[in-house]
C-alpha cells in the first residue's frame, strides 16, 4: 500500500475504517437510521459554527457543487463565478447546464481574490442571484479569503455558494460569521473518510429561494428540495449509504475531539513551505497558500511524471501532479487531515529530496 500524501483523497484511521464495517438495518425502514443520520448532520454543522441545516447527500463531493446550482438556478439568471482557478472556472459549467447566465470575474490564477478589487466590481455591477466561491482551489493550491469576501457579497444582497472541499477543518469555516448560504464539503479530504459522500449546509435564504422558484428544479438527484421533511416523514429521496455514513460519523467524532486541528494544520503547512524552499523549489501561487495542500514548480531538467514516479517506486508515497493549464507544471503534496502529522510530512519531505538530487 502507497502513504497517501495527495490533495485527497487522504489516508484514513483505522477507526473509521472500521465503523464502516458496522452491520446495519435496512435505512430506508429503520427509524434509528434517520435519527442517526440527522445527528451526523447537526454534529457537521456544529463543527462548522452554524445553526443552518447540513444534508449528506450520496455521491462524491463535486455532486455538492452541482446540487447548490442545480437547486438555486433558473434559466436566466445571472450569476457572478469568481474565477482564479480551475474549479472557480468550472463553476461556469454548472450554472450554464441549469439555464443561468455565468458572468466570469477572472483574475490571476496565482494571486487570492483581491477584496477590494471585488469591492470595486460590486459597486459597478450587483446584479446577480448568487455568487460562487471557491474556498482553497487545489489544482493550485490557492486559498481564497471567505471571511470577507462571502460577508461583502451578501452586503448587496447576492447569495454565496462555497466550495470548502479541500479546505474545511484545515481552515477555519465559521459559516454563519461569514454569512455563507451554501457551503460545500467533501468525506476524503481534511475530512479523513473514504470517498464518496457530500456534505450541504444550506441557509434560510437558499431554501427560501429555492421554495420561491417559477420553474422546477431540472434534476431529481441534484436537487436539494428532495430532502424537505426527509425527518419528519422518517423517508429518504434515495437509499442512503450507510456504511459510508457511519465512517463519516467517526471521522467528525474524530476532528470534534482533536481541539489542535486549525493550528495543526498551520504548523505543518508552514514548516513544508520552508522546506520546499530550502531545497530550491518555487512555490506556486505566489501567495495565499493554503494549509491542506502545498505546490511547487517543477524543476527546470525534470518532469512532473519523473518526480512523481520516483516517489511511488523507490518510496511508496503518492504524491499528485496537476491538471488542466497548470499539466505537467506543478506538484501537490497533500497534508490535509490525516495526512497532516509530523511523521507523514517528514518522511515525505525527506523522501523528496533525495528523489529530486536523483539524476
Amino acid at each position: 500500500m502507497y502513504k497517501m500524501m495527495t490533495p485527497g483523497p487522504t489516508q484514513v484511521r483505522e477507526n473509521v475504517r472500521l465503523a464502516r464495517s458496522r452491520e446495519f438495518q435496512n435505512p430506508d425502514l429503520d427509524a434509528d437510521f434517520v435519527e442517526y443520520y440527522r445527528d451526523t448532520c447537526t454534529l457537521f454543522s456544529e463543527l462548522l459554527h452554524t445553526g443552518n441545516e447540513t444534508l449528506i447527500l450520496d455521491g462524491e463531493g463535486i455532486l455538492g457543487l452541482e446540487a447548490a446550482c442545480a437547486s438555486l438556478t433558473e434559466p436566466g439568471d445571472r450569476v457572478l463565478v469568481l474565477d482564479n482557478g480551475i474549479y472557480g472556472e468550472g463553476f461556469k459549467d454548472f450554472v450554464s447546464l441549469y439555464g443561468g447566465t455565468p458572468i466570469l470575474d477572472t483574475k490571476d490564477y496565482s494571486e487570492p481574490l483581491n477584496v477590494e478589487e471585488l469591492a470595486a466590481y460590486l459597486e459597478r455591477d450587483h446584479d446577480f442571484k448568487y455568487a460562487t466561491v471557491v474556498h482553497c482551489d487545489t489544482p493550485s493550491g490557492m486559498l481564497n479569503d471567505i471571511s470577507r469576501i462571502c460577508p461583502l457579497l451578501k452586503s448587496y444582497g447576492i447569495m454565496t455558494v462555497v466550495d470548502s472541499v479541500s479546505a474545511m477543518f484545515g481552515e477555519e469555516v465559521r459559516v454563519d460569521d461569514y454569512q455563507i448560504d451554501i457551503l460545500c464539503g467533501g468525506s476524503q479530504k481534511a475530512v479523513s473518510a473514504p470517498p464518496g459522500l457530500t456534505m450541504v449546509t444550506i441557509s434560510g435564504d437558499a431554501k427560501a429561494s429555492m421554495e420561491e422558484r417559477k420553474s422546477p428544479i431540472a434534476s431529481f438527484y441534484a436537487n436539494l428540495m428532495v430532502f424537505k421533511g426527509y425527518y419528519e416523514k422518517k423517508w429518504f429521496p434515495y437509499t442512503m449509504p450507510a456504511s459510508d455514513i457511519y465512517g463519516l460519523r467517526e471521522a467528525l467524532e474524530n476532528i470534534k475531539k482533536d481541539r489542535d486541528i486549525l493550528n495543526r494544520h498551520a504548523r505543518i503547512a508552514a514548516r513544508t513551505r520552508e522546506s520546499l524552499k530550502d531545497m530550491g523549489l518555487i512555490l506556486y501561487p505566489n501567495s495565499g497558500y493554503s494549509n491542506t495542500v502545498t505546490v511547487f514548480q517543477v524543476p527546470k531538467g525534470q518532469t512532473d511524471e519523473g518526480i512523481l514516479t520516483r516517489m511511488r517506486e523507490k518510496h511508496n508515497i503518492l504524491l499528485a501532479g496537476s491538471f488542466g493549464c497548470f499539466a505537467g507544471k506543478l506538484i501537490r503534496i497533500g497534508h490535509m487531515g490525516e495526512n497532516a502529522t509530523d511523521q507523514n510530512v517528514d518522511e515525505t519531505l525527506r523522501a523528496l529530496k533525495e528523489v529530486l538530487s536523483t539524476d
